[in-house]
């Protein structure tokens, strides 16, 4: 990934939105240090759509130990 000085960057923004959508993000820098990334939109929506712990959970394959045997007792009883 290559750097490039935010004036740099803005002189041939179109150049580097050309690269970034061929899969070649640049790193803007201001004053020597990294302040943002230009990415293609396709890179950015795949970034952006992490999938949550409940999602992750609901498709993972359930192992026939993974939940404990219920207790076929009944009901406990309550001392209220």
């Amino acid at each position: 990934m290559r750097e490039i000085q935010l004036r740099d960057a803005k002189a041939s923004l179109s150049a580097v939105v050309d690269e970034a959508m061929q899969g070649q993000p640049a790193i803007i820098t201001r004053h020597g240090k990294r302040q943002a990334v230009i990415v293609s939109y396709e890179e950015w929506q795949r970034l952006s759509h992490v999938p949550t712990f409940g999602r992750l959970l609901m498709v993972a394959p359930p192992a026939a130990d993974d939940l404990p045997k219920r207790n076929s007792k009944g009901p406990r009883t309550a001392d209220l």
